[in-house]
């Protein structure tokens, strides 16, 4: 699912709402998140996850191309871990095939 479908669902589902104000609010919701992230904060959805931010430390590195060794900088990754009631769901049968 891409951002628009997810918009079309809400709309779709909620029809006293206008489009154009779903996708505002999903996009707040969405910024939210990335800025809370930025500032080194931890997310937590209840029952879906929670989004943390990881350091990864400055390493030497190798270009598989040329074998070369290259220095890597410090980077920041976002990393998502599951909750329990989506874990539940996805193992226990209430989905739908997700193989595509």
């Amino acid at each position: 699912m891409i951002k628009s479908e997810l918009i079309q669902k809400i709309a779709v589902a909620n029809p006293h709402l206008y489009h154009r104000d779903v996708e505002h609010i999903v996009n707040i919701i969405f910024d939210e998140i990335i800025e809370a992230l930025a500032r080194g904060d931890r997310v937590e959805l209840r029952g879906f996850g929670a989004f943390t931010v990881k350091r990864r430390a400055p390493r030497l590195g190798r270009n598989p191309r040329t074998g070369a060794t290259v220095s890597v900088s410090e980077k920041h990754v976002p990393f998502f871990k599951t909750g329990k009631e989506l874990r539940d769901r996805l193992n226990n049968g209430n989905h739908h095939d997700i193989s595509h």
